[in-house]
């Protein structure tokens, strides 16, 4: 009769600390996620951060505005993880130096705006679009040529970040 409270006990345990162990690693998933957490380190307070001030995404004649993880982190939870291990390559960079000078931030900056191009390419712009779909556009309110190139855009299948690049950061220097 023993056996089976242990087995009880030892399940109930198990259990407890399962969902403390997952909400104290969804609180951190969540606290990274935070503006303040993105600018923490000078290397993104006094480069990106400044231009991303300065943009339609920080402030805007709507009210509405993104924040770092609006833009640069998956909503969906698996996405969202692996996001997260792919910064823990962020996270050694930092801490070797790579980017912490505006001069080694500006000599990466090409480098490091591809790979994120890239990324928003491979997965159709899929954070910009929590915000921005076909559907809720209004070609009409658009400029004429802002509506061609738009229209033209969806006709070819073409995802967000192959027309809109600079669009919260300065464009990386050109090698030409």
């Amino acid at each position: 009769m023993r056996a089976p409270r242990s087995a009880f006990a030892l399940l109930l345990v198990g259990g407890l600390l399962g969902v403390v162990f997952w909400g104290g690693f969804n609180t951190a998933m969540e606290a990274t996620n935070t503006m303040a957490f993105c600018i923490s380190c000078h290397e993104m307070k006094s480069t990106v951060y400044e231009e991303y001030r300065k943009s339609a995404h920080a402030s805007n004649r709507t009210g509405v505005g993104a924040v770092c993880a609006d833009c640069h982190v998956p909503k969906a939870w698996g996405p969202k993880l692996l996001r997260k291990m792919q910064a823990s390559n962020e996270l050694f960079h930092h801490f070797r130096g790579t980017i912490d000078t505006p001069e080694k931030f500006e000599a990466k900056r090409k480098e490091l705006a591809e790979h994120v191009w890239a990324g928003m390419k491979a997965n159709d712009s899929r954070e910009c679009r929590n915000c921005h779909s076909w559907e809720a556009m209004d070609f009409h309110k658009q400029t004429p040529r802002a509506r061609e190139k738009m229209e033209e855009g969806r006709k070819e299948g073409k995802t967000c970040i192959e027309c809109h690049q600079g669009i919260a950061h300065s464009l990386p220097k050109r090698d030409d």
